[in-house]
């Protein structure tokens, strides 16, 4: 009987010759990785009284989600942090100056194909657009990573996406995930292995299959990969010298479920508040004003969602009673961007283009909202009181609804645009 991505993964990683689902196996982890909140981490692992991590060489450290620090505590937390990085050896610590952790993993070259992959952030499935296995854990089971470098996981069942069809034009990949995650539920894949496949998914850049990855877990996915192609181990192998080994599903693998989605007829979609499963068409909520749109995040803060924003706002000004704010993922898009003369194209549209982290999307500064304010936002969560007040809302779509929107001064289609 065949195995699935995840478990060939688990297997290997757990010393197994096979692994099914329910079944709990001790994997040693490859990549460990942690942001600000390292800080509670290391708390954690002091208390196990042990002088030395495992492995320095596999910890992963950088602040993304409060930079510069916005306050005294995190000031102090990430003080503390720096320190123990030293203190430990840890090389790959990325202070303030490297972007959004989902991102500069794969650009440091930390994320190859067939690895085990745990940070201390929901949305490290992320790196699951590389063929690897990269899940969400908690502060004190990473302190047992730190310790060990083991962790116990449960082996998870695995649905099988398949998508066919064409985009249209300004329809991409987040239009489709918002699609699938509005059709399964916010717990429609609990605990799951999400596996992308189809010639949709094949053509795809790199970019848009992160997108895919990333916002599984926005319905509940515990992991979410896309087999590795030419593409994928093309990028990885000019980001590392280190050897890895891609892993497959087997022709005959058991899925627990099986879901087909044709994209040729999708229409820009928009999650409304105050869940990201709450997905309509872009034609049922055109025309609500906005105050503010948001262009970044571990999301869509690529270059190619840039690019996009650029193509639409190109020789035309933000409507004047609309915020808009572009993060670029990570310093080495925001440098490209500005090489390419995306960040002027915006800027000259309006845009406050401020430095890569996470800033609004958790509601930590930079953009937040007041009472009865509205946000459409290329981010991947608009739970009340995400971005700010609890009394504003949030509404997630793509790149191009956002800059469509922008121009409008009101949620819009871009396919309606004249370019």
């Amino acid at each position: 009987m065949g195995q699935t991505i995840a478990e060939k993964i688990l297997a290997n990683k757990s010393g197994e010759r096979a692994v099914r689902p329910g079944q709990i196996v001790n994997a040693k982890v490859d990549v460990a990785m942690s942001h600000e909140n390292a800080a509670l981490v290391k708390k954690h692992f002091e208390e196990l009284g042990l002088p030395r991590v495992w492995d320095p060489e596999r910890i992963v450290l950088l602040f993304d989600h409060r930079v510069p620090a916005e306050s005294v505590k995190t000031a102090q937390g990430q003080r503390e942090v720096r320190q123990f990085a030293r203190a430990q050896g840890i090389r790959h610590f990325y202070d303030m100056n490297a972007g959004i952790c989902h991102q500069v993993l794969p650009e440091r070259g930390h994320v190859r194909p067939g690895e085990l992959i745990v940070g201390t952030d929901s949305h490290t499935t992320t790196a699951g657009a590389f063929g690897a296995f990269a899940t969400g854990i908690g502060a004190t089971e990473m302190a047992a990573v730190w310790a060990t470098g083991e962790l116990w996981l449960r082996v998870p069942e695995t649905f099988k996406i398949t998508v066919t069809g064409r985009f249209q034009k300004w329809v991409g990949a987040k239009d489709l995930i918002l699609h699938i995650i509005g059709r399964l539920g916010a717990d429609g894949a609990d605990y799951k292995s999400v596996e992308f496949y189809g010639p949709t998914v094949e053509k795809m850049s790199l970019a848009s299959k992160m997108v895919l990855a990333n916002l599984a877990m926005e319905m509940g996915a515990k992991a979410a990969i896309v087999p590795p192609d030419g593409k994928t181990l093309e990028y990885v192998k000019s980001r590392t010298d280190k050897p890895f080994k891609p892993v497959y599903a087997d022709p005959d693998a058991e899925y627990e479920k099986e879901f087909e989605f044709d994209v040729s007829g999708l229409e820009p979609q928009v999650a409304k508040p105050h869940q990201v499963d709450n997905v309509v068409p872009i034609s049922e909520v055109s025309g609500l004003k906005v105050d503010q749109a948001l262009l970044g995040s571990c999301t869509n803060g690529r270059l190619e969602d840039l690019e996009v924003a650029a193509r639409i706002l190109k020789g035309r000004r933000v409507h004047p009673d609309v915020r808009l704010l572009v993060i670029p993922a990570s310093w080495e898009v925001y440098l490209e961007a500005m090489r390419k003369g995306i960040l002027e194209t915006l800027i000259s549209a309006g845009a406050v283009v401020v430095n890569p982290g996470c800033g609004p999307c958790l509601g930590a500064h930079q953009g937040l909202l007041a009472p009865s304010e509205r946000c459409i936002s290329s981010t991947n969560r608009n739970f009340q009181g995400r971005m700010g007040s609890p009394e504003a809302e949030v509404y997630l779509a793509s790149p191009a609804v956002v800059a469509a929107s922008a121009l409008a001064g009101e949620l819009a289609d871009p396919r309606g645009l004249r370019l």
